[in-house]
């Protein structure tokens, strides 16, 4: 994952894999992509993807593992927090007062074929400054997606339903009238991050199955019924599921992406190889838009001023993945380039300074710019 914090200061996490493994943060050179600086390791745990942001306190905070650490912008370790449960902390959200707020992660690791996680997700509230933890809330239920955060309200997507725990400074309250249920049909499985945007939270179904990926999600899906773009309706709790593609089969492990003024939202199917975008109505209603073959994971990005809609499509039988620039209105292709990574990209890509996107795969950073 790359984030940027002053104009030309560029910082990439990475990590290694396994039981306990360890995190690093590098500044690199924006354009040559060179390493420039790098932190000692960094103790993790238990591995899956983390989460490092750059906060308006000066500070670089990276959650991974069950450890938090903040650095310094010269990437000196200031602190570090063993969390209190021992599996993967997914990431985390920085609220508008400076907390961090993070939550272990309910989902099977590479190499698990155990039952899956039945404790229910816990969320823990760290200051940004020691990272001692000020606050702890339970969720209902077991939680695999990644938190999401719209002002002072905390949402967490559970294996069946959708959450929400409101922070007044002191203490994250669960809001126990809020229970909506998205997971309702036969061979459903768990959803994961929730977008919020037009009045609610949107995010993909049926992500069982993620843990195995091995370079490609392409035909990995365990879930029986079709996945859904979920919508759940911030006001009233309403939830509506719409189809990506209608086969069975389906595998996700990443968030939609909506566009807010154009009321277009994209959803898919990295199993099915399915991309989909569909127009939201004034009530929330969505009508198929448009939909075209091509073999994503990754976070989505919209550059919103262009409509320009970055996502990747993996090539098997090349052993390639691609970087795969789209209209948003009308799914037609405007660029698409080699990424140099063998496998396809399952994280999160990140804007640049200067009309250029970072794409990371497990193997490979790469920086497409436009032509000058």
């Amino acid at each position: 994952m790359v984030v940027l914090r002053e104009p030309g200061e560029v910082y990439l996490l990475g990590h290694t894999f396994g039981p306990d493994a360890t995190a690093w943060v590098e500044r690199i050179d924006p354009v040559t992509l060179a390493p420039l600086a790098r932190s000692v390791d960094l103790p993790g745990g238990p591995a899956w993807p983390g989460g490092i942001a750059a906060h308006a306190n000066g500070s670089l905070h990276v959650v991974f593992g069950n450890h938090v650490h903040r650095l310094d912008p010269g990437l000196t370790v200031q602190a570090s927090a063993r969390l209190p449960r021992h599996r993967p902390y997914n990431s985390f959200v920085v609220l508008p007062d400076g907390h961090l707020v993070t939550k272990d992660f309910g989902g099977r690791l590479p190499g698990d074929a155990g039952a899956p996680v039945d404790e229910p997700a816990e969320l823990v509230v760290l200051r940004p400054d020691s990272l001692a933890v000020v606050a702890r809330a339970a969720a209902p239920e077991p939680s695999v997606a990644r938190i999401s955060a719209l002002d002072d309200t905390v949402y967490v997507v559970g294996t069946s339903g959708l959450h929400r725990f409101a922070w007044d400074g002191a203490r994250l309250r669960h809001d126990r009238d809020f229970t909506p249920v998205y997971r309702t049909q036969p061979g459903q499985t768990y959803g994961w991050d929730a977008t919020l945007a037009l009045g609610a939270a949107w995010f993909l179904d049926d992500g069982e199955g993620s843990e195995r990926f091995a370079g490609s999600f392409r035909g990995l899906g365990v879930s029986s019924a079709p996945l859904h773009l979920v919508r759940v309706g911030l006001d009233d709790g309403a939830v509506s599921l719409t189809e990506v593609c209608g086969r069975p089969g389906g595998l996700i492990a990443n968030p939609p992406v909506v566009d807010e003024a154009r009321r277009i939202v994209v959803g898919y199917d990295s199993a099915n190889a399915v991309l989909a975008a569909f127009t939201v109505d004034a009530d929330g209603a969505t009508h198929p838009r448009w939909t075209r073959t091509q073999d994503h994971a990754c976070h989505p990005l919209l550059l919103p001023a262009s409509g320009a809609l970055v996502t990747d499509d993996h090539d098997p039988d090349r052993g390639a993945d691609q970087v795969v620039v789209l209209d948003i209105e009308t799914g037609d292709e405007r660029l698409r380039v080699d990424s140099g990574s063998p496998w396809q990209s399952v994280l999160f890509p990140a804007v640049g300074f200067s009309d250029d996107v970072y794409l990371c795969s497990f193997t490979t950073l790469t920086r497409v710019a436009a032509r000058r």
